[in-house]
């Protein structure tokens, strides 16, 4: 009899348990007395219940500006928006935090977790990349001036990602002018400026090797498809960036549409000498 009714006891217990805690988390914040919701905030904190932390930080944290305790209050305030992942708030709070405590033991990690907030809130590549950029430029402050930090890896990671999702979007971009020039054919100097701008800028990419086909591609139709009397000179321009492609990856995977872009280049060169002799 005594062990059937265990279960029901422990969750008695529980129930009771919850219940005392909601009643003294409701009772603390109505009151109008600091240092019961201080107290209380942080212990809510270090057991991960971040949203009834977070309300009572909310309170006290004006209370405190100029205290002692007000650097523990604003930062825990802050990770508490963070870990509830409510990255607009716990950005914006992160960087209160670092201006008002510069010299603080945490300011390190506040600058990290800052940057990671706009990380977060980065969107999909096809969208407005404001976040975006602001993470990067924070998550690059961050690398430039803590290059020893546990957290480097984590930050150059993320910086990684966001760099190539801007290259993807640009390369997106230029891809689209490509596709547009099929039926718009002066969009195809747009494509080919574009592709030269991401070829220059991004280096490293793993779009690189796209951003050379498509610069053939746009060459070749915008060549075929222009006065007589440019044909010669953008077939030539179209032939340069054709050994262009080859030079830096000779096992492209664009094979046999490179090398039919090829003839048709050498094609139209071998015509166009033989007319002017």
């Amino acid at each position: 009899m005594f062990l059937k009714m265990r279960p029901f006891f422990t969750t008695t217990v529980v129930f009771f348990l919850v219940l005392t805690s909601c009643s003294e988390y409701q009772k603390v914040l109505k009151n109008t007395e600091v240092k019961p919701k201080y107290d209380l905030a942080e212990k809510f904190y270090k057991e991960g219940d971040f949203k009834r932390a977070t309300r009572l930080f909310e309170q006290i944290a004006p209370k405190y500006v100029g205290k002692p305790q007000g650097e523990r209050v604003m930062f825990f305030f802050a990770d508490s928006y963070f870990q509830q992942g409510d990255y607009y708030l716990s950005g914006y709070q992160f960087e209160r935090f670092i201006k008002s405590y510069p010299k603080s033991e945490k300011v390190q990690q506040a600058i990290f977790l800052e940057a990671k907030s706009y990380y977060q809130l980065s969107p999909k590549y096809s969208l407005d990349q404001t976040d975006t950029d602001k993470a990067l430029n924070k998550l690059q402050n961050f690398i430039n001036t803590y290059p020893d930090s546990e957290y480097f890896d984590e930050a150059n990671t993320m910086a990684q990602e966001l760099t190539q999702k801007k290259q993807k979007k640009a390369i997106e971009i230029a891809k689209q002018f490509d596709k547009l020039g099929e039926f718009n054919y002066p969009v195809l100097v747009s494509s080919i400026a574009a592709l030269n701008n991401f070829i220059s800028d991004n280096p490293g990419s793993i779009y690189r090797e796209d951003a050379y086909y498509y610069r053939l591609k746009s060459a070749v139709f915008l060549a075929e498809n222009s006065f007589e009397t440019r044909q010669k000179e953008r077939f030539e321009e179209a032939k340069t960036y054709y050994d262009a492609l080859m030079k830096s990856y000779p096992d492209t995977k664009y094979g046999k549409k490179v090398e039919n872009f090829k003839k048709r280049i050498e094609q139209e060169l071998t015509e166009a000498k033989a007319l002017s002799k």
